[in-house]
């Protein structure tokens, strides 16, 4: 790719899965086309938010939707909107939350590295265990704005549902904001979390959905969330303000939406499922190491991978050795790397390295497979 070669960037093979850090998915070339298209307009900013939101609240059939920069975006959107309503004066006013509730309930094992986007708008948090006596007697304070609740696959600990949480936090007149970033597959995701009770959901736009790196959407049940949202996003002077989703990204994540939701998401499934099955297939002739098929945690993100493991005394290498050849050797090959001083959960499973097939381009689950054989058995890197 010029683009990359001018800049002296050497793409991978990326079998790490959409992680931001791997620059996330590959776009359609139909969302390409819709946000080269974008780029060649002047809009009115608030007028096109307005609109794509109307739009993907009727592609998903929730009734308000506004597009963000990123799902970690979503949750400070959220968060602000919730805080700061649809007064452009408080919303200028964040991250100081004088005079506002800004304490946000949440479940100690739901709580991770993308709290920080909540405290980015002045949130603090109030942790509970998955009691519901708990997070009744939590949510009675004064100064609680909502319950902060996450879906995600390294988030293994026991919580309430979200149906029982939102029950108890509408009781005590409080919203639920629903991180659920690549909680997608399956499609009814996008629906499933409103329908159980959340006031706010944040998706990626820049995983499953195959749309914009630089996006994420916003769903809600109630529209004048949706409009304090807006007012708490770019363009308007807001906490949100810098965290700005151009016209070529909200017009590529609408065409990315269409586009997932006409998808075949079976077909999808076969696919990925023959992938894994050509990884295992690979990893399982090397002696000592132990492969099989996996699927993350939880119920969102349901794309099987291929996960490996092995003693690395016994087959005389180490996990980093091998994801340095592999990351090393052309063409370069990122792989997802499990280990406890990242992943909590890592501590009760041991080290893997998982290969993420929908990532992949046609016939590179090959190439992966037979580099993989190759570093597992100590051969060099192919050059």
């Amino acid at each position: 790719m010029d683009v990359y070669q001018q800049l002296d960037v050497d793409p991978i093979i990326n079998a790490a899965g959409t992680l931001t850090r791997m620059s996330g998915s590959v776009m359609h070339p139909e969302v390409v086309e819709a946000m080269a298209a974008a780029s060649q307009c002047f809009v009115m900013m608030t007028e096109l938010h307005e609109m794509a939101g109307r739009r993907v609240a009727d592609l998903i059939g929730v009734p308000g939707a506004h597009v963000t920069a990123s799902a970690t975006a979503g949750i400070a959107v959220m968060a602000a909107a919730v805080m700061a309503g649809n007064d452009p004066l408080k919303a200028r006013q964040l991250p100081d939350t004088t005079g506002m509730a800004d304490s946000w309930v949440v479940i100690e094992a739901h709580r991770n590295p993308f709290d920080q986007a909540l405290r980015l708008v002045g949130g603090r948090f109030v942790g509970v265990e998955s009691d519901a006596g708990q997070l009744r007697q939590a949510l009675a304070g004064e100064s609680v704005a909502g319950v902060f609740y996450t879906f995600s696959w390294f988030n293994t600990g026991h919580a309430l549902s979200l149906a029982e949480v939102a029950s108890i936090a509408h009781e005590m007149e409080k919203p639920v904001i629903v991180d659920a970033a690549a909680e997608i597959p399956p499609v009814g995701h996008l629906r499933r979390f409103i329908d159980e009770g959340a006031d706010l959901v944040a998706f990626s736009g820049g995983k499953a959905l195959c749309g914009p790196q630089a996006s994420g959407v916003i769903l809600g049940r109630d529209p004048a969330l949706i409009a304090a949202c807006a007012t708490n996003d770019s363009p308007n002077m807001s906490v949100g303000r810098g965290m700005k989703a151009g016209k070529e990204e909200i017009v590529g994540l609408v065409k990315a939406i269409e586009l997932y939701l006409a998808r075949d998401h079976d077909a999808d499934l076969i696919l990925w499922e023959g992938r894994v099955e050509q990884l295992l297939n690979a990893a399982s002739t090397v002696p000592g190491v132990t492969a099989w098929r996996q699927m993350p945690f939880g119920e969102g993100q349901q794309i099987p991978h291929a996960a490996i493991s092995w003693d690395e005394q016994a087959l005389r290498c180490t996990y980093e050795q091998v994801i340095d050849t592999l990351r090393d050797g052309r063409p370069r090959i990122a792989v997802q790397f499990i280990q406890e001083s990242v992943y909590r959960f890592a501590s009760e499973t041991g080290p893997q390295i998982r290969l993420h097939p929908h990532t992949l381009a046609e016939g590179e689950a090959q190439i992966v497979a037979d580099r993989l054989q190759d570093a597992l058995r100590g051969s060099s890197p192919g050059r």
